[in-house]
């Protein structure tokens, strides 16, 4: 598994590899040592890499229907003195309790899990599971286990033990969504923040914008929090910030809650992208920049369906945003099994460029790169701030939809490229870029899981974030499921 040119030929992967990651993870670890199969961890490295996604995709035989319905994990990659310390804990929510106890599911996935027993057993069953499943965020000194449809749970930042559902000492209401994908302002005005969101859907749709100090004794300190109405259904996984703005795009979607009712489909198979229909850029002004107090602005949004954003930044009048665009929504069908999909029949995510002007409403777009790609992220001190670098995930070949194998980096402004590649048999997550103290963009380190299907393990990989060139492979003690969001801590 080396740095490798893409030539984008032939197929590259063997789907038993990718799907034999989807497994019950076996046990909890504390502290286990991981061991160095290449290269060396480098001493500049100091904190926890936290991650989370699902654990556990099967009881009794049963499994789930989408992995996006699987009981979260959290796992932690402690580095110390060239050395990484491996623990995991499943987020012990009250869900998760009950079905463990039974020894079965109880409770329908959103994305498609039904409880035994067809449409008679699951209609009118709208209860959520709670899976706290999506990301993993260090607020203050809470460590929160996010997903996206209601209140976080709260964790031990070092034990992993679960605390419970967390309403943020009052700042939530039960069961209030909170966003699983919050931003990092690195300092916009004076002192770093964390950004995030939470929204109400239905006819209308309601977004709810809160910051929180992100350093020094006021760390997790609620600084400004607001509410805007929108009409129509809103499916919002990601936005974007600048100095001045946070950006949504409400995609064009809707949502027919019949067959949901009727215990036929979960929730979010009940989406359904508008045909011929463009979404709207919500632009919510922050409360901190010039256009605070001012009402939010909504112009029209390219056609597309958008989970993900790479970043956002000012250019006098004009809004840039960089987001991964597919033509329609992804959804694994009710009589699929989402271990055998076929690549070849979903969308693929493509990097695009949206120019926004703020008094025209005029929209330019552009696209950065044709390449499948996922989990697009920039220095995090670039953060709302025009950046030049940028790495992802993506697929080995240059053209069509597959999984996810390379680690590539993108020259924003002159398309160059270089990657790193675990193909034909190795699966990469989300890259987690984490800076060098240095004025150099792009000086630092890459860190990603992947799925070793040779192996059949985990391994965590380090790159140099310049070259992509490897730096370091630790072997996980467990086999851990293709993952969702993680984020880093410093020591």
């Amino acid at each position: 598994m080396t740095q490798s040119i893409l030539k984008g030929s032939s197929k590259s992967f063997d789907r038993k590899d990718w799907s034999s990651a989807y497994q019950n993870v076996p046990e909890e670890l504390t502290n286990s040592k991981l061991k160095i199969i290449k290269g060396s961890v480098p001493s500049t490295l100091k904190g926890t890499f936290y991650r989370n996604g699902p654990g556990q995709l099967e009881r009794n035989g049963q499994w789930v229907h989408h992995p996006f319905d699987g009981d979260g994990m959290i796992s932690s990659m402690k580095f110390v003195n060239g050395e990484v310390l491996f623990s995991n804990r499943f987020v012990q929510t009250k869900e998760f309790k009950e079905e463990v106890n039974a020894g079965k599911f109880l409770y329908r996935g959103v994305f498609g899990t039904q409880k035994k027993g067809g449409a008679i057993t699951n209609a009118f069953d709208l209860r959520l599971k709670n899976i706290a499943n999506t990301n993993v965020l260090k607020l203050g000194n809470k460590l929160l286990a996010l997903w996206e449809a209601s209140n976080p749970y709260s964790l031990d930042l070092k034990t992993l033990e679960t605390h419970g559902e967390s309403n943020l000492d009052g700042i939530l209401k039960n069961k209030e969504p909170f966003s699983a994908h919050p931003r990092f302002d690195p300092g916009h005005f004076g002192s770093k923040r964390i950004v995030t969101f939470g929204v109400k859907t239905g006819p209308k749709s309601t977004i709810r914008l809160m910051e929180f100090s992100n350093e020094g004794d006021n760390s997790g300190v609620l600084l400004s929090d607001r509410k805007d109405t929108f009409n129509g259904f809103s499916f919002l996984h990601d936005f974007a910030i600048t100095p001045n703005w946070s950006i949504f795009i409400q995609n064009a979607i809707d949502f027919n809650p019949l067959p949901y009712l009727m215990g036929r489909k979960g929730a979010a198979q009940c989406l359904s992208s508008k045909n011929n229909s463009k979404g709207k850029f919500l632009l919510i002004p922050r409360e901190s920049g010039k256009y605070a107090k001012e009402s939010p602005r909504e112009i029209d949004a390219p056609e597309g369906f958008v989970f993900h954003h790479l970043n956002a930044w000012e250019d006098k009048e004009e809004l840039i945003l960089e987001s991964i665009f597919y033509n329609d929504f992804p959804s694994i069908k009710p009589n699929e099994n989402f271990k055998e999909i076929d690549f070849n029949n979903y969308p693929e995510g493509i990097l695009k460029s949206c120019k926004i002007n703020l008094y025209s409403s005029k929209v330019e777009l552009k696209t950065l790169s044709n390449q499948c790609c996922e989990f697009a992220t920039v220095n995090p001190l670039y953060q709302g701030l025009p950046a030049t670098h940028s790495w992802m995930a993506s697929t080995e070949n240059k053209t069509g939809n597959a999984p996810l194998q390379s680690i590539k980096k993108l020259n924003l402004k002159t398309g160059e490229e270089c990657f790193w590649s675990c193909a034909p048999r190795g699966f990469v997550s989300e890259p987690l870029m984490i800076p060098e103290e240095s004025l150099v963009e792009d000086q630092g380190w890459v860190l990603t899981i992947i799925w070793n299907g040779k192996k059949q393990l985990s391994e965590l990989i380090i790159l140099n974030a310049e070259n992509l060139k490897h730096q370091a492979t630790l072997e996980l003690p467990l086999a851990i499921p293709h993952g969702l969001h993680g984020s880093w801590v410093e020591e």
